[in-house]
């Protein structure tokens, strides 16, 4: 309780510390010549000054600008466990970027694509397979034979259902549906052991 109230008193501290005051009536705008005396509203001085100096955010200035920005970076993956093959290489000069990748797809064949991407043609690029296509064969599952039962099913017998006799052309009367007990589970001593 006490801490939730110390936050309550500093919040309050840091937004009275920050507050801002807007021109409203009376009050002079910049290059508006004001009618009456400017009115300032009275704020109230923080308890612990201290304390809102320290909550004063600073922002941050704009990220130097590079008119020609240049990079380049390329990576290879050869996974044997998993057959994760695939590579790439990119390098930019200004506005021009020109790069490649390339990976094995799922039927055998090695995808590679390059690239090119400027201000004038857009991006641009151009696909090439190597390889033949290997149909892809489905792993044959093995299938074994249920184990043998170390007891013999417990099987409840259900009584006989009323014969019910064919519908003529009258259609007769609606049969009501013939409801059983709901059978109780059951239970095999030699399942607990």
């Amino acid at each position: 309780m006490a801490q939730t109230l110390l936050l309550v008193v500093v919040s309050a501290l840091v937004a009275v510390s920050n507050a801002v005051v807007v021109p409203g009536p009376g009050l002079a705008l910049p290059g508006y010549p004001s009618l009456a005396a400017p009115v300032y509203p009275k704020l109230a001085a923080p308890i612990y000054p201290g304390l809102a100096k320290v909550a004063v955010a600073k922002v941050a200035g704009p990220e130097p600008y590079d008119p020609n920005p240049q990079y380049s970076f390329s990576y290879d993956v050869h996974d044997a466990s998993t057959g994760d093959v695939k590579n790439q290489q990119e390098t930019r000069s200004g506005d021009v970027v020109q790069g490649s990748y390339s990976l094995i797809e799922a039927d055998g064949t090695r995808r590679i694509v390059e690239y090119t991407a400027d201000p004038v043609h857009g991006f641009n690029a151009v696909v090439h397979r190597e390889g033949v296509a290997v149909k892809a064969v489905a792993p044959v599952a093995k299938v074994l034979a249920p184990a043998p039962l170390l007891h013999a099913p417990l099987v409840a017998k259900l009584p006989a259902l009323p014969a019910l006799a064919p519908l003529g052309p009258a259609y007769g009367p609606a049969l009501a549906p013939a409801y059983r007990p709901a059978l109780a589970p059951a239970y095999s001593p030699l399942a607990y052991h």
